[in-house]
């Protein structure tokens, strides 16, 4: 028996053995050479990538091998988040993940008398193919307008031997965004590492950035499983195969030269040692010369193509021709030996590589001259940094030569550079004569300017400006399309005579000479600029067998902002056959710059089943001056469009049409940016009006809603026609499932301007909306929340000296922050109450605009801030139109560095001012200041009220300060609850209509983030009783602290990691011999709820139901009109509390459980037909 377990025990370790053996054979081959030798693919960990996707995300701490090598100490890169707030340089996220939480890598700030340079460095790499590229994300913004340079960003590689060659120039553009592009690295057969360089002399931190890296068709062919090749490939000596048309093609597709073996018949030119016969003189003062990188430059990145083609390196040699210093001829041309006369059967087939890179890159044209001279192939404008493989055919019946043509601009920087031309063994040189050719006429003179050429309106005789733009309307329209493909699939024009002679025209994907895996592009003309209406409209066909036929997509080239994020994209098939046409509209909208449409495309495989093709484009409404006759302007309720307002297209991202949970008739559309979305990227999302005329002040009334944990902003501004901006309004953080009211001013503006709606994406788990907008003549009535952010409200200053509207950034005087957004940019009212200012005795007063009288009781609730000893008295008025004014609230103690909520109850039939009255006392360096005034349409809550959340946060608040938490408690219920997963009822009312306080698990990635929720201040306490529910039904998930916050301190009253799957009630007894406050911090989990609701405090009564303060004056924070308030004491506070509790559900039974925001001002009794976008506005002075 033993002896059988034994032999057991011997196999099973010599199968493990075997196992490892085999394993560690498979792991036999070269490091980061992007195949995956091991079968945990752990021999390409850190070579620049990580993965089989050969993917680097800087989300790992190891960075996936990449180190800084920064020789100037106080300019390096580093790996990064963006942190909080929104910082006033870098990214507002990263790429990858698209929030504060993800991981990049940027430079550090600087600022020095000469250029420093950051080099952030890849590991070693084995080598690479011909087809190898990176494409990468990167970031570029000059924060703080000290200019870029020519050199911000640019990558080279650099290989051991000391070869370095310049690999990437991105566009030196300040763009507060992630952009995409590409680095073409090529073939590189020795061991070689990445840099990537920036250059600058002063500049903020984070302005360079670069995130999401991947590495794609890097890896040299490798063996089949057969070891055999298909038919129509050529099989290497290392393994693997390539087509047998890169044979002999002056590239080494194989990596061991296999494929440009054999090729003596071939007449190649590298132009290493000469010019292999090539003749550069030319009829043009502009010329051709023969040269490497190293002869152009080698300090400054724009200039030359970086590298030759042959060697990949900066001391290969090629034909470059750019810009001269003094400007005589755009164009100069080479030409070839003459060559023999060739025939259709045996043509002379031609392969160069060019490099066209910049804005002096006209574009390059190939052309016969043998009788006359005629052109055979042409390639126009810039391609990239890159050499892009072309092939060219000539099959001529006499003697020819080929000539070379490059058309040159006068922009700033770029280039035309021909590498390795390789001529077919049916290209023969020849001695014989040739009679000299006739030129061609040159092109017809521009009938009108080239900016006023393509800008969507006919300047010239029958629309000749127009008519090769790229719409097919025009008959020559479809010519004006131009591939600018630079890989093996590229875009031709066909015209099909059908069977009833109708000839149909279209652009169809085919294949291409090129090197490169990349899509096929076709491009227009440079158009525009262009409207709020411009629409693209085309029919569009994927056809054939495979249900995945390929990719389909639009995309902008902007001149000035480069290539923009794809606008539309369609994957898959439209039908098996070539019929199968769909049509699409795209909105194209307002572009201020000159642009080019794109088409590109992919198909998997083509074949004679197998299509992708473009026909019927056309441009709809795209001239700038056009408004639609429909416009109704600004005001709107979007149930059928977006009336005045569109997509501002320089942003990020766009706002969408929302369906159902809309203001206007609760179940209409409404237009939302959901922060949640995986997909967005960046930090704002516009929507502009048309342009507005108007010498008078006027009111944009509107609703709005900002929902979620982690929401972000909404802002109103006035973009002038100077470009410049005005904000007018700002919420920030979270306000609760419910819709609110916003009014903002307009001041009169002497010329034309536009508003703007704007969503700022500093979070990342929530929803901003608007809906029923109205503008109308006149100023707004006294708005139900002003937090002086951008305005003053309408109010204003009277007395012996004026309330000055402003923050602690541009002032170093008054509170440092304000409490809205708790930053030093954000604004307050001041009151100045030093004698040197108000003398002793006088006083100063803000008032309010007129607010109408109401039936029902509302309550004011503000925040006040005093400074320095003996402030001064702020006593607050309500102050009818007819009548003496009362008296709601006063103060005049110093109150600490901290601002303080005071709240009155208001009940007023007639209509009335609010008035704050600051009395000087004679204290030096003094000041008062007030923001954040609410009116809520119910009473005040008083000390003892728990608080059921009906009516609101009854006082309390959730901090917008960075340095405290980063995500805000929600206020929602489970009926209107659309998104985030809540309790199944609240406690309050016991239903689905009632109210709670939330913080949910989400997709997002903020588990384990905090939210602060502050009570009002409360005075020193020997014991005040709080008392709360709480739902927690995951354990260990979500954490719930509670803390007493005193001069800055906390101390902590309670940790709760698990509640129960109900409501489960908690008392805490809180004593303190100083003012303080209690915080609610809970801390996001990733799978539960955390959930509070009835929360209450009884002051100087503690949980035992002892009454412990003997002081009856209620805090400064509390005071009625002018009746003092008795404090009763409470005999039980349990009991008190389930009474309040008992008495809040059997009421809700009566009420209506709608919103409790309050809609007075515009409500939706202002839309006269509710399907139109038409709103009938009342008076705004009734």
């Amino acid at each position: 028996m033993m002896k059988g377990h034994s032999i057991q025990l011997l196999a099973l370790l010599l199968v493990v053995q075997q196992a490892v053996t085999q394993e560690s054979r498979a792991c036999v081959g070269p490091r980061c050479d992007f195949v995956c030798d091991c079968t945990d693919c752990s021999d390409e960990q850190d070579c620049g990538y990580r993965g089989r996707d050969f993917v680097c995300d800087f989300e790992d701490a190891g960075m996936c091998g990449w180190t800084d090598r920064s020789s100037d100490g106080g300019y390096v890169w580093e790996r990064r988040q963006r942190g909080h707030p929104v910082p006033d340089s870098g990214p507002s996220s990263d790429y990858t993940i698209g929030t504060s939480t993800g991981w990049f890598m940027a430079v550090t700030a600087v600022m020095t008398g000469l250029p420093s340079t950051a080099i952030l460095m890849s590991p070693l790499i084995s080598q690479s193919a011909p087809t190898c590229r990176l494409r990468l994300r990167y970031f570029i913004w000059d924060s703080g307008y000290t200019g870029l340079g020519n050199s911000s960003l640019w990558g080279s590689v650099w290989q051991p031997d000391g070869q370095n060659a310049l690999v990437w120039r991105p566009e030196n553009i300040s763009v507060r965004a992630w952009r995409e592009d590409t680095i073409f690295l090529g073939r590189i057969p020795a061991p070689f590492y990445i840099q990537l360089h920036s250059q600058r002399q002063e500049g903020r931190r984070g302005d360079i950035a670069i995130d999401q890296l991947e590495f794609l068709d890097c890896a040299l062919p490798v063996p089949s499983g057969s070891g055999e090749c298909e038919e129509g490939y050529l099989k290497c000596k290392r393994g693997g195969c390539v087509k047998e048309r890169v044979v002999c093609d002056g590239t080494d597709d194989c990596g061991d030269g296999t494929d440009e073996q054999n090729c003596g018949q071939y007449m190649s030119c590298d132009f290493e040692d000469d010019l292999c016969g090539w003749d550069l003189r030319s009829l043009s003062s502009l010329k051709w010369i023969r040269t490497s990188q190293i002869n152009i430059s080698v300090s400054e990145p724009l200039r030359g193509p970086g590298r030759d083609h042959s060697n990949n390196s900066a001391s290969g040699h090629f034909l470059y021709v750019t810009k001269p210093d003094v400007w005589k001829n755009d164009w100069a041309s080479f030409q070839s030996p003459r060559l023999a006369p060739t025939n259709s059967t045996h043509p002379c087939r031609m392969v160069m590589y060019t490099h066209q890179f910049g804005g002096v890159s006209g574009g390059l044209s190939v052309l016969v001259a043998e009788r006359e001279i005629y052109p055979v192939w042409e390639r126009g404008g810039s391609l990239g940094d890159l050499w892009v493989k072309a092939e060219v055919e000539f099959v001529v019946n006499s003697t020819f030569q080929i000539l070379f043509v490059a058309a040159i601009r006068d922009q700033a920087y770029g280039g035309i550079a021909v590498d390795d031309i390789t001529l077919s063994p049916e290209c023969l040189f020849t001695n014989e004569s040739m009679p000299r050719p006739s030129f061609p006429n040159p092109p017809k003179h521009p009938c009108t300017e080239a900016s006023k050429i393509c800008d969507f309106q006919s300047d010239c005789k029958d629309g000749e400006d127009e008519a090769q733009c790229g719409d097919f309307s025009f008959e020559q329209g479809s010519t004006g399309w131009t591939d600018v493909s630079i890989g093996s699939q590229s875009w031709k024009l066909s015209q099909e005579n059908s069977v009833n002679n109708f000839t149909e025209v279209f652009l169809y994907v085919t294949d291409a000479p090129g090197q490169q895996l990349t899509e096929a592009q076709t491009r227009t003309p440079l158009l525009g600029p262009s409207g709020p209406s411009c629409t693209l409209q085309f029919s569009y066909s994927l056809s054939g067998s495979n249900p995945h036929t390929g990719e389909l997509s639009v995309a902008v080239v902007d001149s000035v902002l480069g290539t923009l994020p794809r606008l539309w994209e369609f994957s898959g098939q439209t039908g098996q056959d070539t019929v199968s046409w769909v049509k699409e509209e795209l909105y194209i909208g307002a572009r201020d710059h000159r642009f080019q449409l794109e088409f590109r495309a992919h198909a998997q495989e083509l074949n004679s089943g197998a299509r992708i093709a473009v026909k019927d484009v056309h441009y709809v409404n795209c001239h700038p001056q056009y408004i639609p006759s429909a416009s109704d302007g600004p005001s709107c309720n979007f149930e059928t469009d977006l009336c005045g307002w569109y997509q501002d297209q320089t942003d990020n991202y766009d706002w969408s049409v929302m369906n159902g949970s809309d203001h206007t008739i609760g179940s209409g559309r409404s237009l939302v940016v959901d922060m949640w979305t995986t997909t967005l990227r960046g930090l704002y999302g516009r929507l502009l009006s048309h342009r507005q005329s108007s010498l008078t002040g006027h009111c944009l009334l509107f609703f709005y809603k900002l929902y979620g944990p982690q929401t972000g902003a909404l802002n109103v501004k006035v973009l002038h026609s100077d470009g410049s901006e005005q904000l007018l309004w700002t919420r920030v953080g979270a306000h609760g499932n419910l819709w609110q009211e916003g009014h903002c001013p307009v001041p009169n503006q002497l010329n034309t301007y536009q508003l703007v709606f704007e969503a700022v994406r500093s979070g990342f788990d929530g929803q901003v909306a608007i809906d029923d907008v109205a503008f109308v003549e006149g100023s707004c009535s006294l708005p139900t929340m002003c937090s002086f952010e951008g305005h003053t409200c309408g109010y204003s200053s009277s007395g012996a000296s004026a309330w000055v509207h402003q923050n602690w950034d541009s002032t170093r005087t008054g509170p440092k922050t304000d409490h809205s957004l708790e930053t030093e940019m954000g604004y307050y009212m001041l009151a100045h109450s030093s004698v040197e200012v108000l003398p002793q005795g006088t006083v100063m007063t803000l008032s309010s605009p007129v607010r109408h009288g109401v039936a029902h009781t509302e309550c004011v609730h503000f925040w006040y801030h005093t400074g320095g000893d003996n402030p001064g008295t702020l006593t607050v008025y309500i102050k009818p139109v007819k009548g003496g004014k009362t008296k709601l609230f006063t103060s005049s103690l110093s109150q600490g560095h901290m601002w303080h909520i005071g709240m009155s109850d208001i009940s007023q039939n007639g209509d009335w001012q609010l008035q704050f009255e600051v009395e000087g006392a004679g204290g030096k360096g003094t000041y008062i200041a007030i923001d954040d005034v609410v009116f809520s349409s119910h009473s005040c809550p008083t000390s003892g009220d728990v608080c059921g959340l009906e009516q609101g946060l009854c006082g309390w608040s959730n901090t917008q300060s960075p340095y405290v938490d980063h995500l805000d408690w929600e206020l929602s219920s489970l009926l209107f609850e659309t998104h985030y997963p809540t309790p199944p009822y609240d406690h309050t009312l016991g239903n689905d209509r009632g109210h709670f306080l939330f913080l949910p698990n989400t997709p997002r990635d903020t588990a384990g983030q905090n939210a602060w929720l502050l009570s009002p201040h409360l005075p020193p306490t020997k014991g005040t009783c709080l008392c709360f529910w709480v739902y927690q039904p995951v354990a260990d998930d979500s954490r719930l602290v509670v803390w007493r916050l005193s001069e800055g301190a906390t101390h902590e009253l309670l940790s709760l990691s698990h509640a129960g799957g109900n409501w489960r009630s908690f008392r805490i007894s809180i004593t303190s011999e100083k003012e303080y406050q209690i915080v609610f911090e809970g801390f996001k989990g990733a799978k539960g709820v955390l959930a509070l609701d009835d929360f209450g405090y009884t002051v100087g009564v503690n949980c035992n139901g002892e009454q412990t303060d003997h002081t009856t004056s209620p805090s400064r924070d509390y005071t009625g009109e002018t009746v003092a308030i008795v404090i009763v004491t409470i005999l039980l506070v349990v009991a008190a509390c389930g009474l309040l509790v008992y008495y809040l559900k059997k009421k809700a039974k009566a009420q209506n459980s709608s919103s409790s925001a309050d809609n007075t001002g515009f409500t939706n009794e202002m839309y006269s037909n509710l399907a139109e976008d038409h709103v009938t506005i009342r008076s705004i002075s009734e």
